[in-house]
């Protein structure tokens, strides 16, 4: 198995969900490399580089998922891919225990916490439990249960253990991405270990009868990760939200039931 350090895990990454806020306040602060042939090394913005970040950043404000997104009070468009799987496959029930691993910025939290509200609120009554993981820190949704840190680790764990509160969970929905390096092989095998420590956490810790969603990316390691996925469940189903990105090589596996 593959070792990556905590760090190289960018969860909730793949196309870059973070808020939108975040996106465009990151954009505005990102300084140009500085120019070796200037006097002093002074910084001298790339014309190619600006013309890129310009247009990357038209798309995404224009993004009709991002606009619908801001409209509806969710943090990122990531809410839509989880809104349709749930949609196809009835996964998301008002009473659930869900844990959403990699759940910064809180997208799909607030959406799962929508989806547990008898009149889809944002806030207020809630029948269900959510439990969020990230190794990053999120801003607090109501009714969600946030723990930062890596749940590998003991002392994070025993924080999970706590909340589950002697129970199983229901639905285990993961949107954990890798920092990818752009080689193939390495990035391949660090996808493969995001996918099996999903797949692990649900075996520990979910109802034989519960399902298991996790972001996985086409590629060198798509084919055995789609076998480890069948070698744990005994229905597996795979999906391309129509908020993927077309140009993403993202899709989704869903587990059905435990063998």
């Amino acid at each position: 198995m593959v070792r990556i350090g905590a760090m190289d895990f960018a969860l909730g990454g793949g196309e870059l969900d973070m808020g939108h806020t975040a996106i465009i306040g990151a954009m505005k602060k990102t300084s140009p490399a500085p120019d070796p042939a200037s006097p002093g090394g002074s910084a001298k913005p790339s014309v190619k580089g600006k013309k890129v970040n310009k247009a990357w950043l038209h798309d995404h404000i224009n993004d009709p998922y991002v606009k619908l997104a801001t409209r509806e009070g969710y943090r990122a468009r990531a809410a839509y891919k989880l809104k349709e799987i749930d949609e196809t496959f009835g996964l998301v029930k008002p009473g659930q225990l869900v844990v959403d691993l990699g759940c910064t910025p809180g997208a799909w939290s607030q959406y799962l916490r929508r989806r547990m509200s008898p009149q889809g609120a944002a806030v207020g009554e809630m029948n269900g439990t959510i439990i969020g993981l990230d190794l990053l820190p999120m801003e607090a949704i109501e009714g969600v249960h946030f723990i930062q840190g890596d749940f590998r680790e003991a002392e994070v764990l025993a924080q999970l253990e706590v909340a589950l509160g002697g129970q199983q969970a229901d639905l285990v929905v993961s949107d954990m991405a890798p920092n990818l390096s752009g080689i193939s092989s390495a990035d391949a095998a660090r996808i493969e270990y995001l996918v099996e420590l999903a797949i692990e956490f649900a075996q520990n810790h979910m109802k034989p009868e519960g399902a298991l969603v996790a972001k996985v990316f086409h590629g060198g390691s798509y084919n055995d990760v789609v076998q480890r996925f069948k070698a744990a469940f005994r229905t597996v189903k795979p999906f391309k939200p129509k908020a993927s990105r077309d140009r993403s090589s993202e899709t989704f596996l869903v587990g059905l039931g435990l063998k």
